[in-house]
This record gives structure tokens, C-alpha cells and sequence, in this order.
């Protein structure tokens, strides 16, 4: 079932539900996959790698206005964001846990041979194209400079 699908039958059941929050997550969704299609040299379906990187990027944008919102003292609406995060965040693959990525960081280090800072570009490169969709860059990158340093 491809991610467009999926998106319709849970917009279908939040508004089922009346559930606003899941509603306008699910809406923005929508809204990023027809804008993907309708950009220049997109074909008609987005693949998996693409999907993927959009949701990361709809959470991402989620999670930076709470913390925006919970700087203002805020709390209603950074509640509001880190919802709808939730909401996007159940139609990307499982998510690894911070172990599991530094094992992956450890072998990249390993294989490539990297032994300081000078390296982290080459470290992030293939750890990104590794771990992607099952961890975010931030994380990424906080454990490959711990590695390094």
C-alpha cells in the first residue's frame, strides 16, 4: 500500500473520529506528497526513500517549532506541534535506538579507518546513506563527533 493510500484511509478515520490535531497532520502530509509529485521530473508515485525523507522532514519541522514555542512559554501549542509529530512519525519504519546506532557509527569507523574530526564528513556520508529513515541526522551526528573526538 503506498504512502498516499495509506494517508486517505487515516484522514478518512480522523475525521471519523473528529480528531482536528491528527486531521492537520495528516492534511500536511497529503499536501507535501502532491507538492513532490507536481515538482519538475517528478514521476507519478514518490519512492520509498523519498516518502521517507519528506515525513522526517514534516517531523522535523514539527519538533523545532515546539521547541520555538516552549522557548515563548507557549505550552498549548508546542503540545499542539509535538502531536502532530507523533501522528507523522507512526508512517516512518521503526526507528533504532541509541545503541544500535552507535554499533552502526562503531563499524563505519572501523571499515573506513577514520580516527579524528578530519574524518567525520566520510563517517556521516556513509552513516546517513545507512541509517536513513531509521535515525535522525542530529542523532546521527552527535554520536559520530563522540566517536571521533
Amino acid at each position: 500500500m503506498s504512502l498516499q493510500t495509506e494517508v486517505m484511509t487515516a484522514m478518512k478515520a480522523a475525521m471519523k473520529a473528529k480528531d482536528q490535531n491528527a486531521l492537520a497532520s495528516l492534511r500536511a502530509i497529503k499536501s507535501a506528497i502532491l507538492t513532490a509529485q507536481t515538482e519538475s521530473g517528478a514521476g507519478d508515485e514518490l519512492s520509498e526513500d523519498q516518502e521517507i525523507k519528506m515525513l522526517q522532514k514534516l517531523v522535523k519541522q514539527r519538533k523545532d517549532s515546539a521547541a520555538i514555542y516552549q522557548e515563548q512559554g507557549r505550552e498549548e501549542m508546542a503540545q499542539e506541534e509535538l502531536a502532530q509529530a507523533k501522528v507523522i512519525e507512526q508512517f516512518l519504519p521503526e526507528q533504532l535506538s541509541q545503541e544500535e546506532i552507535e554499533q552502526v557509527v562503531a563499524a563505519i569507523i572501523e571499515k573506513t579507518g577514520a580516527s579524528g574530526m578530519q574524518d567525520m564528513g566520510k563517517v556521516m556520508g556513509l552513516a546517513s546513506q545507512e541509517l536513513a529513515g531509521k535515525a535522525d541526522g542530529k542523532t546521527i551526528s552527535t554520536i559520530v563527533k563522540s566517536k571521533l573526538a
